[in-house]
C-alpha cells in the first residue's frame, strides 16, 4: 500500500511538471492584457518592457462604477501555475486613484490570490499622496507563490512624518490613514531579491498568516526624522494637538521629548498571529520603526545573515527564535528586544555610539535563552549604553518610555561588547560572562 501511494504521488508530480513544461507562451504589451492573463492559469507571460500608467487601466472616471461593483483592487493574479516575466516593466500607480475609489478599511491593491505563480522583475511605483483607509500595495493570499527581483515604492498615508507617536491603530491622538507594502497570508510564499521603499506610514513586509514563508536577499527602507525637528513646527497636525502623544514618557506626561529619532514608517519585516516556520536570509531593514519585529506565537523564526540599520529597534523576537550571523547598530535605538522562551541569538553591533538618545543596547527577559552579543570594534571605548537583563521592551517599543522589570531566568549571556550589563535583582539563575562591568539593580524601570 505504501509503495502504491508513493507511486501515485510520483505520477502526479511528474504530471504537474509536464503540464508546467507545456505552459502556453504569450507576449503582451498593455496592462489590460496583464490583468486578463493574471486571471487565467497555465501561462508563461512575457510583457514588453516600459512604463505603464495605472490610469490607463483604471481611469479616474471609472472609479465610481468600480466602487458600486465593490472592485477595489487593481490587478488580481487569481490564476494558478503561471510565470510572469516582467523585467523592465514599471507600473505607475497614482495614489489619487485609490483616494477616488474610497475603499473599505484594509482593502489591498495588487493581489496574488492564485497558487503556484511566479512573478519576476515587476516594479510598482506609487506617486502622489492620495489617502485611503489602510491596506497594502501588494497582498499575497494564495499558496506557493514566488515574487522575485521586484521593486515596490509605497506612498500615500496621513499624517506622514511622525511615525507612531500619535497613534497606530488603537487609541490615537491623530487618526491615521496607513498604507503598507507587501502583505502575506498564503502558505510557503517566497520573496527573493526584492526591494521595498516605504514612503508612507505603514509596514514594509508583513506576514499575517500561513506557514513556511521565505525571504532572501530582500531590502526594505524607510525614512527617519528627529523629534527636535518635529518640535520646531509652528503649524500642522502635531502642533495642533500640542505635541501630545499616546504614551506617557519618561517625563511623566504625554509630550513628545526632544533628542530622539523616529521612523516615519512602521516595521520592515513584521509578523502577526501564529505564523510558523519563517525564514529570512541576507535581508536588510533600514530606517524602519522595527527592523525585524518577529514575535510570532507559532514558532520557527530563523534569521540568518540579516542586518538592521538605523531602526528604532533592530530585532524584536520571542519564543524559539534563532538569529545567527546577523548584525545591526544602535544609531537610533536598541539592537535587540528579547522575550519568551528558548531563543538562540548571535548578533553583532557595529560598536558606534548612538546619534540620538538610546537607553539600551539590548533588553532581555524570559527564560532559557542563549545570547551572544558581539562588536565589530575590538578596541571600542567603554559604552554608557547598557545591556539590560530582567527588563522588557518599553510600551509599544517606544524609546521615550521606561523599560519595566520582567522575569529573566536560566539565560546564558556572553557579552563581547564594551557595554555594561545591568541585571535586575529578581532575575534568577542566569549565567553571564561579560567583557564589561556587570551591575545589579532593583529599580522597577530604567
Amino acid at each position: 500500500m505504501a509503495l502504491k501511494a508513493l507511486a501515485a504521488i510520483a505520477f502526479l508530480f511528474a504530471l504537474s511538471l509536464c503540464q508546467r513544461g507545456h505552459a502556453e507562451e504569450v507576449e503582451i504589451d498593455s496592462l489590460r492584457q496583464l490583468a486578463d492573463y493574471a486571471g487565467r492559469s497555465g501561462y508563461q507571460v512575457t510583457m514588453k518592457p516600459g512604463t505603464y500608467q495605472l490610469a490607463d487601466l483604471i481611469p479616474l472616471d471609472s472609479t465610481a462604477q468600480r466602487r458600486r461593483d465593490k472592485r477595489y483592487w487593481y490587478i488580481d493574479f487569481s490564476g494558478s501555475n503561471n510565470q510572469f516575466r516582467l523585467d523592465g516593466v514599471e507600473i505607475i500607480a497614482d495614489t489619487k486613484i485609490r483616494e477616488a475609489l474610497r475603499p473599505p478599511v484594509h482593502s489591498n491593491e495588487f493581489l496574488v490570490s492564485g497558487n503556484h505563480n511566479q512573478i519576476h522583475g515587476l516594479t510598482i511605483t506609487n506617486t502622489g499622496n492620495g489617502k485611503s483607509p489602510g491596506g497594502a500595495l501588494v497582498s499575497i493570499t494564495g499558496d506557493d507563490n514566488t515574487i522575485s527581483h521586484c521593486q515596490f515604492t509605497v506612498r500615500g498615508s496621513s499624517p506622514y512624518g511622525y511615525g507612531d507617536l500619535f497613534g497606530k491603530g488603537g487609541p490615537s491622538v491623530i487618526g491615521h490613514l496607513k498604507h503598507s507594502g507587501v502583505q502575506i497570508l498564503g502558505n510557503r510564499t517566497r520573496v527573493l531579491d526584492c526591494r521595498l521603499l516605504v514612503r508612507s506610514f505603514g509596514h514594509g513586509f508583513f506576514v499575517q498568516g500561513g506557514e513556511g514563508q521565505h525571504f532572501e536577499n530582500c531590502y526594505v527602507e524607510g525614512e527617519v526624522r528627529s523629534t527636535d525637528e518635529m518640535l520646531e513646527e509652528t503649524e500642522g497636525p502635531a502642533h495642533r494637538v500640542n505635541f501630545q502623544m499616546v504614551l506617557k514618557t519618561r517625563n511623566g506626561d504625554h509630550t513628545v521629548l526632544p533628542g530622539y529619532t523616529k521612523s516615519k514608517c512602521e516595521d520592515g519585516y513584521r509578523t502577526y498571529n501564529a505564523v510558523k516556520d519563517l525564514t529570512l536570509i541576507n535581508c536588510v531593514a533600514k530606517n524602519m520603526r522595527g527592523g525585524f519585529e518577529l514575535r510570532t506565537k507559532g514558532g520557527g523564526v530563523h534569521i540568518q545573515g540579516c542586518e538592521a540599520i538605523g531602526c528604532e529597534r533592530g530585532f524584536w523576537v520571542g519564543n524559539g527564535a534563532i538569529i545567527e550571523e546577523s548584525r545591526g547598530n544602535i544609531q537610533f535605538g536598541p539592537l535587540l528586544y528579547l522575550e519568551g522562551d528558548g531563543a538562540k541569538i548571535d548578533l553583532t553591533c557595529d560598536g558606534k555610539e548612538p546619534q540620538s538618545i538610546v537607553h539600551a543596547l539590548a533588553a532581555i527577559s524570559g527564560k532559557d535563552h542563549r545570547v551572544i552579543l558581539r562588536t565589530t570594534s575590538k578596541d571600542a571605548e567603554p559604552s554608557d549604553v547598557p545591556i539590560l537583563v530582567g527588563y522588557s521592551a518599553p510600551p509599544a517599543g517606544e524609546g521615550m518610555c521606561f523599560l519595566s522589570a520582567r522575569s529573566a531566568a536560566n539565560i546564558v549571556l556572553e557579552n563581547l561588547t564594551s557595554s555594561p550589563v545591568i541585571v535586575h535583582q529578581k532575575a534568577a539563575a542566569n549565567q553571564i560572562d561579560s567583557q564589561a562591568a556587570i551591575r545589579y539593580d532593583d529599580s522597577p524601570r530604567r
